[in-house]
Formats: C-alpha cells, structure tokens, sequence
C-alpha cells in the first residue's frame, strides 16, 4: 500500500534511510529541513500488509527520488510519479529508478549516469602536512566564488550570498589552500545533515596542479565531517577523478541516474 508520509511516520522512515546514510543524503536532509509537508515538498511511502514501512518516494521541487534497500512496488510509485503534472525528472540509485522507470508512461528527454561512491573511515586520508589547508570563513567565499568561476567544467550559477547562506544553515562548509594571495585549490560539501554530506568543488587551478592541493583540501575536509561521526559521499563521471577519491579512502557504492522526462512542464 502507498500513502502519504506524515510525522507519525517519522521514526520509521529513519529506520530504513538511516543505515544507508550516504545513498539518501537528499531525503534524510531534505526530511530534516522541510519535514514531511510543504509546498515544495512531499513523501510517499510503500508499506507491507503488517504495516512495515519498505520504500519512500521524496517530491523535492519538480524532482522525485525514490529509495528501497530491497523489493518495493516499482509500479505504485510509477503511478505517483505519472499523476503529477508538475514534474520534470526522476534522480536515485540506478537499480531503484530502473525498476519504476518502465512504469512512468513520459518519454524521457535526457539521462545522466554517474558514478555513486562513499567514505567511512579515516583510514586512507592524505593527512600528512595539512598547515596550509584553511576553512573558508564568510569572507572567503567571495574569493572561492572567483575560483570556481574559472574551473571550466563547473556550473558556477550558485552566488557568493547562496554560498554564504548555506555555510551560515551549516549544510555546506568549504576547506582551500592561498597561494600568491588567493585560493587556488579548494573542496567543499553540500547538502549537509546528521548523518551525511557529499563533496563538491573540488578543484584546483591549472598552474598549481601536479601539487597535491585537491587531495590536501580534501583529506581535511572528509577528515573533519568523519570526526562528526558522519559518512561522506560523492558523485564523478571521470574515471582519473574517481581513481584520486579512491586513493584517499572512497569506495563505489552504486550508479546514480538523473532522468529527464518529457512532461508538459518540460515544454513550456
């Protein structure tokens, strides 16, 4: 059965997103900041004839995401999904949107597979000579906002006052290391919650590669959010970006799909 999720389904939702912190960064952030009823934001959950609780299905905006650790009516979801006029995409772990994919009647427009990978331990952390790894205050972001903007792969439509709204609701923090007087290398998190956060803006000038500065900023930071006693995740599509997570402790967890579809929304 698929019903609406309220308050009194709090605990457990929690019960089954919780032990997969890192797969359900969005929902179990998203749950902590908006709850279970905004305008903006609802949830579904599918639940057994005894009344367990085994998928939930979050609406943030015009993007649905779906998760089940194992069996889950693909279709009822499907069903939710088609009868909103106002959606546009569907993104979650491969095997769990695969399943309802076929369901939703919409053609999709565009998909994008990424690779899905998570850090739990210390272990594997560059830690080594970190003296020159500083955390971006409220000040800094104006100049961490001038390095992104020339980092040609990255979007950079999030501004300098978003940046520093999101520092101040602690769902983002952002580690760098200055040379020649400005930062030339930096990573951040985003989406930060109780249980989790991913990575992001990682990057590093052209000529200050081949230093080490990414994988600096990056080992501090993943160092810092684990001694919080959270796990961190990320996503890449580039195998040479994967291999440098994966040498400081990231392993693959599953595939991530973001699906566009063709909805009336979509053509407007």
């Amino acid at each position: 059965m698929i019903r609406r999720l309220t308050e009194t389904d709090h605990h457990q939702c929690l019960s089954i997103l919780t032990p997969h912190a890192a797969e359900n960064l969005f929902i179990l952030g998203d749950i902590e900041a908006y709850g279970y009823d905004q305008p903006f934001q609802k949830l579904w959950g599918d639940f057994l004839e005894d009344g367990t609780l085994r998928a939930v299905l979050l609406k943030y905006e015009k993007n649905y995401i779906p998760f089940a650790p194992q069996d889950f009516d693909a279709k009822g979801f499907a069903k939710v999904i088609s009868e909103d006029s106002d959606f546009l995409m569907m993104s979650g772990l491969k095997r769990v949107t695969s399943q309802i994919q076929p369901f939703v009647p919409h053609s999709f427009r565009s998909s994008r597979e990424l690779f899905y990978a998570k850090c739990d331990s210390t272990n594997e952390l560059a830690l080594e000579d970190l003296t020159n790894v500083q955390v971006a205050s409220s000040l800094d972001l104006s100049h961490i906002h001038s390095l992104h903007e020339q980092i040609g792969e990255f979007d950079s439509s999030e501004t300098v006052e978003e940046k520093r709204r999101n520092q101040e609701k602690g769902v983002s923090r952002t580690y760098f290391i200055e040379e020649d007087g400005k930062p030339v290398s930096a990573a951040s998190t985003a989406a930060e919650n109780s249980q989790s956060a991913m990575i992001v803006g990682v990057c590093t000038l052209a000529n200050y590669k081949r230093k080490g500065y990414a994988s600096k900023c990056t080992s501090k930071l993943c160092y810092d959010v684990l001694k919080e006693g959270k796990v961190l995740c990320l996503f890449y599509d580039n195998p040479e970006a994967g291999n440098i997570y994966k040498r400081i402790g990231f392993q693959d967890i599953e595939k991530w799909m973001m699906i566009h579809f063709e909805t009336k929304k979509a053509l407007v």
